[in-house]
């Protein structure tokens, strides 16, 4: 396997906007730019308080543009998967007419050579509103037909109005990001794939681990390979919680599920945050004796280890009732770690 294990984390994140921001992204579906006077000066995009006096502002919106100059910009020639285009396009400031302030967003100019600064601009709206900034789709060389002019141009029914601010708006984030397993973690993944777990024993405190982590965390003291040594995968549930679902985008839980901590036999080495095979959630109980049920070997996949938790996801699909007696709980509900 390889030791760079690459981690991709996704979420949707949910944000109030305010009365100002959530009027200016409602002015946005009627296909207007707006902004707020500060002074003598109009903000774009508006903001509720002058941040170059900190006094808030009345949030009063006044309409801009929608053309407006492009006052600099930069060329993305790969769009990556999280670019809002797929197409080579420019990010850039973009000041609206009669506004004192340039907003970031995008041109769709088709090639670099069509971009310069003090350029002409003119809105390419989204066919149907969704509530958010990208209901303003990117901005376009005003060069264009009148066609074009005329598409650009705001809902004459909405100017001057001052819309029903949108309450919150939805932003999709990704983080993609890389990182080195170390020597340990390497070999207890290898042995996962091979569907065998592997700690450590420390020789000082005789404590087993996992997964093996080349150090003892309670001595401190470095331990190597030599330490490593095949752990069962047998144990007794020490501690569990039932967990509600809460709906989210690309849920796969719907009902009500455990976790479980599971003690292993013969050792000191606990793994936490696993699942149950086969139990009701009424059924579950400190105690209670159970055994790992190893996904197929061409089912099992690198994962990196939680260096805490001694994580078996992608090799392990739970744990099951052995059918043997409990043990007594009083032995083991203090036992977290």
């Amino acid at each position: 396997m390889s030791d760079l294990i690459e981690t991709t984390v996704e979420f949707p994140y949910v944000r109030s906007l305010g009365p100002v921001v959530g009027r200016f992204i409602s002015a946005l579906g009627q296909r207007r730019l707006t902004g707020v006077r500060a002074g003598d000066r109009v903000l774009v995009p508006p903001v509720e308080y002058d941040p170059a006096t900190g006094e808030e502002l009345d949030g009063t919106l006044v309409d801009v543009g929608p053309a407006g100059t492009v006052r600099s910009w930069t060329w993305v020639a790969e769009p990556s998967r999280h670019h809002p285009m797929d197409r080579p396009f420019a990010f850039a400031l973009i000041q609206p007419d009669g506004a004192d302030t340039a907003l970031v967003h995008l041109v769709d100019a088709g090639e670099p050579g069509a971009m310069s600064t003090g350029m002409r601009v003119l809105p390419r709206w989204a066919d149907t509103p969704a509530g958010r900034l990208s209901d303003l789709a990117c901005f376009v060389p005003a060069g264009a037909d009148e066609a074009a002019a005329q598409a650009a141009a705001p809902r004459p029914d909405s100017v001057g109005t001052q819309p029903e601010p949108v309450a919150t708006t939805d932003f999709p984030s990704s983080l993609r990001y890389r990182r080195t397993i170390d020597a340990p973690g390497v070999r207890y993944v290898q042995a996962l794939g091979q569907g065998t777990i592997i700690g450590q024993r420390c020789p000082q405190c005789q404590l087993v681990y996992t997964p093996p982590r080349d150090i003892c965390p309670v001595d401190g003291i470095a331990i190597d390979v030599s330490q490593d040594l095949a752990l069962p995968d047998r144990g007794v549930v020490t501690n569990f919680t039932i967990v509600t679902p809460v709906p989210y985008p690309g849920q796969q839980e719907t009902e009500p599920f455990a976790r479980v901590s599971v003690l292993l036999d013969d050792v000191d080495a606990l793994v936490g945050l696993q699942s149950l095979v086969g139990v009701a959630n009424d059924d579950v109980r400190v105690g209670m004796r159970v055994e790992a049920v190893w996904l197929s070997p061409s089912q099992r996949r690198d994962t990196a280890p939680d260096t805490y938790g001694g994580a078996l996801d992608g090799h392990i699909r739970g744990w099951r009732p052995t059918g043997e007696p409990d043990l007594p709980a009083e032995d083991y509900v203090e036992r977290v770690f």
